[in-house]
């Protein structure tokens, strides 16, 4: 490339002048790969009125267009077949060149944590270190989005910081990068031979949501409301905030008013009241794990101790250690403090003229928006101080829930946050709608467990959205299902995890998807497993049956299709073998099945495979209704193929979640 095309280029895209008129498109830098045979349709800026000539050194002829009054002009540019190094030159009077550009396979890679998580970074998969002294390929080609938001639609995002554009796969560009993208892309390239590029679009912990467009989520139950609003104030950035800000304001004026410690009969922070019918909690800890699961809100905790004769007029320090979310704090009924926060210790001073010898009661409401809640530090933070004294304050307290979230609904997120509705597909999807990319693989659902019917709904819009989006109805979309995490189960018939991954499976009615089973490679301590290399290659060998026709590649275990029940209570399942699929291992004792009998309790059951079906059946169950496979958290699955592709977890019943 030219000397200081890149600086210029950088520049041009975070709108400084420079030397360069020519303006393009973010995707657009040195290194990149286009898809080959395919159609770049390239918006861009120049001098107003200008005409644009663009030069590829696959083609002899030059393209021209005109730029309009505003300086926008568009073209479209046939790619060659897989090759390169290439160049793109343009000008509109003064030359812009891209340099190394290849030609090949484009995959775009997104989702939540576990297609965010680097090679290297806070991901460290398995043998990290030797995969990145490893990653010499320079005909796999990586590009990086920055995380943002947008409530509008966005033609261009910014560049990664740490990467800035296109660059050659080496062990310096890696770390950071995508694992499961790399691995995919590493397995397709081992295959194919031709350039690979893959596209690391993605944000940990968001939700399915955020992802689809305001067109298309407005059609989905639960959605409608907001995407009408949004429209209604033009999709206005400065509107929308001003909407949200008093929805927000409503909100919280309604959790405050409905806390009963606050507007009960008898004030809750008030030395007087009878407490001895609250509940009792072991501090610190987050209450979800001490009888509070779920809740979010209010709740008021209350310790009566008793005074020494010798602190009486003197000044006390509180300290109880962090509190999530907010505090308010007590002593004798008068507010000593209150801090935001949720990692944030407390520590307050008890004014001498508060303190008297003999009983005192400190009472702390605490304010829980999201996530866990509570006074969750060390013991050791927990203690009442004077001078060199110490009064230990872990252990009992009292406490009682003032004010349930689930009653006010959910609070307005902020509009900047990137689990609020289209926000990433505006400012990380939008702008690379008319860069034609070969498919989408998708690792995302984890965010959305407990509302696996509002998901099965959305994920299937969005497959059908960026299909329209990228003008490709056939796109081949890719999408991995949620593994196998938290405490193992045997016994587990109503987990959010099992629903969720059943409606991941349903979006496999779409034609040109394809499903990666990782049931068998989770963490029970970690939500990222460190498996993404054998992940990758699951995802790839997907690609390589349906997309690039390697019909001897196996890609899929077999896939449940129907049962029977026989008179002795023995189920009988049979699967659908696709092409490519390979036989079932032959096992006498296959755990993870659970078999329900007519009242629809659920009971552990003993399968054995026999030939290429599974008989089910359970001593204690003489007449089974149904049978589910896979169906916990953390369930033990060992339905195989040779190569180690595992059937995915399934059900005979459909039956809604309890």
């Amino acid at each position: 490339m030219k000397k200081n095309i890149c600086f210029m280029l950088a520049m041009a895209l975070i709108g400084v002048p420079a030397s360069s008129k020519v303006v393009l498109p973010s995707v657009y830098t040195d290194n990149m790969v286009v898809q080959q045979l395919s159609t770049l349709r390239i918006h861009g800026k120049a001098t107003p009125g200008s005409q644009v000539t663009l030069q590829t050194s696959w083609s002899r002829m030059a393209q021209q267009v005109e730029a309009d009054a505003t300086g926008e002009w568009y073209m479209e540019v046939g790619t060659p077949k897989a090759g390169g190094p290439h160049t793109l030159t343009f000008s509109d009077g003064e030359e812009l060149t891209l340099s190394n550009v290849m030609a090949g396979e484009v995959w775009l890679g997104s989702g939540q944590s576990n297609m965010e998580m680097p090679v290297a970074g806070w991901g460290k998969v398995l043998n990290y270190e030797e995969e990145i002294r490893n990653a010499n390929y320079p005909s796999i080609r990586l590009f990086q989005v920055k995380r943002e938001t947008d409530v509008q639609k966005r033609d261009r995002f910014n560049l990664a910081y740490d990467m800035g554009g296109w660059q050659e796969c080496s062990p310096q560009t890696v770390p950071e990068f995508s694992a499961l993208c790399y691995f995919f892309a590493l397995r397709l390239w081992e295959e194919l031979k031709v350039p690979v590029g893959v596209i690391d679009d993605n944000w940990g912990g968001t939700p399915c949501e955020a992802w689809v467009s305001a067109d298309a989520l407005g059609a989905v139950t639960g959605f409608k409301d907001q995407v009408e609003r949004m429209r209604a104030l033009g999709f206005n950035r400065q509107a929308i905030q001003e909407d949200n800000d008093a929805r927000t304001t409503a909100w919280l004026q309604a959790v405050e008013k409905g806390d009963k410690g606050t507007y009960g009969a008898m004030p809750w922070h008030t030395a007087e009241l009878d407490d001895s019918q609250w509940g009792t909690m072991e501090l610190p800890t987050h209450w979800e794990k001490a009888g509070l699961p779920g809740l979010d809100g209010v709740v008021w905790f209350r310790r009566t101790i008793e005074v020494p004769a010798a602190w009486e007029g003197k000044q006390l320090t509180l300290s109880l250690g962090p509190v999530d979310d907010a505090d308010v704090t007590y002593w004798n009924g008068t507010r000593v403090g209150a801090t935001e926060g949720y990692d944030t210790p407390r520590t307050y001073t008890i004014d001498a003229r508060l303190v008297k010898a003999g009983k005192a009661t400190i009472v702390v409401r605490v304010n829980d928006i999201s996530s866990e809640g509570g006074i969750w530090g060390k013991p050791t933070q927990m203690a009442l101080m004077q001078g060199n004294e110490r009064m230990e304050l872990a252990g009992a307290w009292r406490y009682a829930v003032g004010y349930d979230l689930r009653q006010a609904g959910a609070r307005p997120l902020a509009i900047n946050h990137p689990h609020y509705p289209t926000v990433l597909f505006n400012a990380m999807i939008h702008p690379l709608i008319d860069f034609p990319v070969k498919g989408i693989l998708w690792y995302q659902g984890c965010t959305n467990v407990g509302r696996e019917t509002q998901h099965e709904v959305l994920f299937q819009t969005l497959i059908h959205d960026w299909r329209k989006q990228w003008q490709n109805p056939d796109m081949p979309f890719y999408f991995v299902q949620l593994a196998n995490y938290l405490a193992p189960s045997d016994l587990q018939p109503e987990s959010a995890w099992a629903f969720l991954r059943e409606s991941q499976a349903r979006a496999l009615c779409l034609p040109n998807t394809g499903m990666v089973c990782n049931i068998d490679l989770g963490d029970a301590q970690d939500i990222h497993p460190k498996t993404k290399r054998e992940v990758g290659r699951r995802m790839a060998a997907i690609a390589l049956h349906h997309t690039y026709g390697q019909k001897k590649v196996s890609w899929t275990a077999p896939v449940y299709k129907d049962y029977t029940v026989d008179e002795e209570g023995r189920v009988t399942i049979t699967f659908r073998q696709p092409e490519g699929c390979e036989s079932l291992v032959e096992e006498d004792n296959l755990p993870g099945f659970i078999i329900a009998s007519a009242d629809r309790r659920w009971h552990v059951a003993k399968a054995r495979t026999e030939g290429d079906k599974v008989v089910v059946w359970a001593d204690d169950v003489p007449r089974p209704v149904a049978v589910r496979y896979g169906w916990a958290d953390n369930p033990t699955c060992t339905l195989r193929t040779a190569s180690g592709l595992h059937v995915a977890p399934f059900r005979t019943d459909d039956w809604p979640r309890q």
